[in-house]
């Protein structure tokens, strides 16, 4: 039963966050894509603050080691971004700048290296499918975060891939607007297709993570606070940054909103899916 939950959890974050992102950028809503950010921050903030780690923080492990393990999570995050394996949202953004203002948003960042190699323009099919690499393996370890909040709680497992969603949305939608701009012929389906298989595989990283975790119980809480600096880490170093805009006061409250509106989101769904 919480193999089956897994999967469905992965296969909707996975998948379910490129259709999002596909009828955001191509549909009528495209206007709302800069909020997707906010939202996106709220829900990962909420989700780690109010539900992974005070679920850690229950079981018999030292605060202090549950702690530390958070430290270094956060440390081994921002290595992983200096090494330009984490983020490559930035980059997107100088050699693909136009497209990304013709789609209005802020590209959300990952852990891809392939904008660096390929430079987006001297090789774009190569660039494409190299961006469909590095999605895979985010995808894949998303998978294992997911994994873990559901061997820890049914309800958890639903929030968090909840979260993982919202946080995916504004990625896709840059590397949809990368595949149809490297690649002449493509065409919406076929970039949103691809991007879809990719985010198929968030299920395997699911099936890993429950026979990894499943032999490693005793170590749940570590995997749980893992996840945790996974999220405050992309929502404070990458999506928060983005939005220390100079802004009217119409569209900070606009801002505050959704952020707010990401937060009610997760605790929206946890008190739908809470089980007694």
């Amino acid at each position: 039963m919480i193999f089956l939950a897994i999967l469905l959890g992965t296969l909707t974050a996975g998948i379910g966050s490129v259709w999002v992102a596909a009828w955001l950028s191509y549909g009528v809503m495209s206007r709302y894509t800069q909020h997707m950010l906010s939202l996106a921050a709220g829900a990962l903030l909420a989700t780690s603050f109010m539900h992974l780690l005070p679920e850690a923080f229950e079981s018999a492990v030292s605060p202090r080691d549950l702690f530390l393990t958070l430290l270094l999570g956060l440390v081994f995050f921002f290595l992983l971004d200096k090494a330009e394996l984490w983020h490559h949202g930035h980059e997107h953004g100088a050699a693909h700048g136009h497209a990304h203002q013709d789609h209005g948003h802020a590209h959300h960042a990952h852990p891809h290296d392939h904008t660096h190699a390929h430079g987006g323009h001297d090789a774009p099919a190569t660039g494409g499918w190299a961006v469909l690499a590095g999605d895979s393996v985010h995808c894949f370890g998303d998978g294992i975060l997911i994994a873990s909040a559901f061997m820890a709680d049914v309800r958890l497992g639903a929030i968090a891939s909840l979260a993982v969603l919202a946080h995916e949305v504004p990625h896709h939608m840059g590397d949809l607007a990368v595949l149809r701009q490297g690649e002449a012929q493509s065409h919406k389906q076929v970039a949103v297709l691809k991007v879809s298989l990719a985010g198929a595989i968030t299920a395997l990283g699911g099936a890993v993570g429950f026979v990894l975790v499943e032999s490693l119980r005793a170590a749940l809480p570590f995997f749980l606070v893992i996840a945790s600096s996974s999220f405050i880490y992309v929502a404070l170093a990458d999506l928060i940054p983005q939005l220390q805009k100079r802004l009217s006061a119409r569209e900070t409250a606009a801002q505050i909103a959704w952020l707010a509106g990401g937060m009610g989101m997760v605790t929206l769904v946890s008190l739908l899916t809470h089980t007694h």
